[in-house]
């Protein structure tokens, strides 16, 4: 017969997602532990779970012996001869004890010892179910708000989304439905923590792969994404099937897929890139719908000069930069927007400062300039060996050149502070006069 403890761990092991055998683990524990609250530590007890009468058994072990000095410890062969007819002095005999002998304080011992129990195989239970699903998107209901971070409820586990992972200006109030990316799971002694991100450029992936089925089936891929949350992002795509357009894939028909995500952003804006293996090309298409001229590349650097019309220098910058910014982030190359008329004014002071330097021509300066020393400063940080692959320049010209140009820059230093300090010091002579 199925008694109501064991109804009642049946019951908690389904409620709670916990294994019978650890609530099983826990009685015993609790039972022995408030054994020997009540007997005292050097008390020598078994507790065991019987499920087929569904009760905890605790037997106390006494030794057989002529004479009992110790009736806790000890027992006469007499009366283990009414128990076991086969005890001899000296054995260890397991007597079947009363639990109800426990007493209050024992039992309250025990209880505190199960809820303890309890509480870590909750924490255990949630760890284990949520270790591996990091990057995962879930839903919870805002159950409370604590220091700024808003707890929800999944239904068998809390989590947690702080403050700074949440989207700037959006709000929410209890009761209220919440959708966010598992950004971290943690396991410490106050128990499991399942820390969520609504900012992470990974939920904004997440978010498409559940709008778009050619990216969940791995046709398109996001390449990478980057985010002002609650403003603007970019995400860059690919196709591994030519006949599938990316962008058009995660615009949806009439942009419907892409709208899903943009409502629950809370409207954030969010620009579809072609990715492309050219870093040039890959730059371009980060910053459309700016008109790029040209791109003067730095590879060892990783910085791009991106040259764009007049008209069209506020537009690739973006409002506060914004448009630049999210760019660099997307392809990981730093960039640099100038105008072309800035483009063209640093293209003729360069080319000036290669044309004051000895023995440097026209047609040796463009020589220089086409090679990628556009001006005396470029030589002068330069290598000599590198300087003389140019053709018409020598190795001993190349080192003369060099030296020259860092002569020229010092010099230009020194004139700069030199002005100055000029200016400074007259500038505070007129104030001192007009003072007068």
């Amino acid at each position: 017969m199925i008694t109501d403890l064991l109804r009642t761990i049946d019951q908690v092991s389904r409620d709670k997602g916990i294994d019978s055998k650890v609530l099983i683990d826990a009685l015993e524990e609790a039972v022995r532990s408030a054994a020997k609250k009540k007997f005292g530590s050097e008390y020598e007890l078994e507790v065991n779970f019987n499920k087929e009468i569904g009760e905890i058994e605790v037997f106390e072990f006494k030794e057989v012996v002529h004479d009992v000095t110790d009736e806790r410890l000890q027992v006469s062969l007499e009366e283990a001869r009414e128990l076991d007819p086969e005890s001899e002095i000296g054995d260890s005999l397991g007597i079947k004890m009363d639990t109800d002998t426990l007493g209050r304080i024992a039992a309250q011992s025990a209880r505190q010892v199960i809820m303890q129990r309890l509480r870590e195989a909750e924490r255990d239970a949630v760890y284990e179910d949520f270790k591996d699903r990091k990057g995962e998107i879930i839903n919870g209901i805002v159950q409370r708000f604590e220091k700024g971070a808003i707890i929800a409820n999944l239904g068998k586990a809390e989590v947690e989304l702080p403050l700074k992972e949440q989207i700037p200006n959006e709000s929410f109030t209890q009761g209220d439905r919440i959708r966010a990316y598992i950004y971290d799971v943690k396991h410490h002694g106050k128990g499991s923590q399942i820390i969520l991100s609504r900012t992470h450029p990974n939920f904004l992936s997440a978010l498409f792969e559940s709008e778009v089925p050619e990216i969940s089936e791995g046709i398109v891929k996001i390449v990478q994404a980057a985010r002002e949350p609650g403003s603007r992002s970019k995400i860059a795509v690919a196709s591994r099937d030519r006949d599938v357009d990316p962008v058009g894939a995660c615009v949806g028909m009439k942009g419907s897929r892409v709208q899903a995500v943009v409502q629950e952003l809370r409207g954030e804006k969010i620009d579809i890139v072609p990715w492309d293996p050219d870093p040039a090309k890959f730059v371009c298409n980060a910053l459309a719908p700016a008109e790029i001229l040209r791109v003067i590349v730095d590879e060892e650097s990783r910085v791009m000069e991106v040259v764009v019309p007049d008209d069209q220098l506020s537009l690739a910058i973006g409002k506060r930069g914004q448009n630049v910014r999210l760019a660099s982030r997307l392809t990981n190359w730093r960039l640099d927007v100038i105008s072309e008329s800035e483009y063209n004014k640093r293209l003729t002071e360069g080319y000036t400062t290669l044309l004051k330097l000895s023995g440097v021509g026209e047609k040796l300066a463009t020589a220089l300039y086409e090679t990628g020393f556009r001006s005396a400063e470029d030589i002068a940080k330069s290598d000599a060996a590198d300087l003389a692959t140019v053709k018409g320049i020598s190795e001993r010209k190349a080192q003369e050149l060099v030296k020259e140009a860092l002569d020229s820059l010092d010099q230009e230093g020194y004139e700069q502070d030199t002005a100055q300090d000029e200016e400074e010091l007259f500038g505070g002579v007129d104030e001192q006069d007009e003072g007068l």
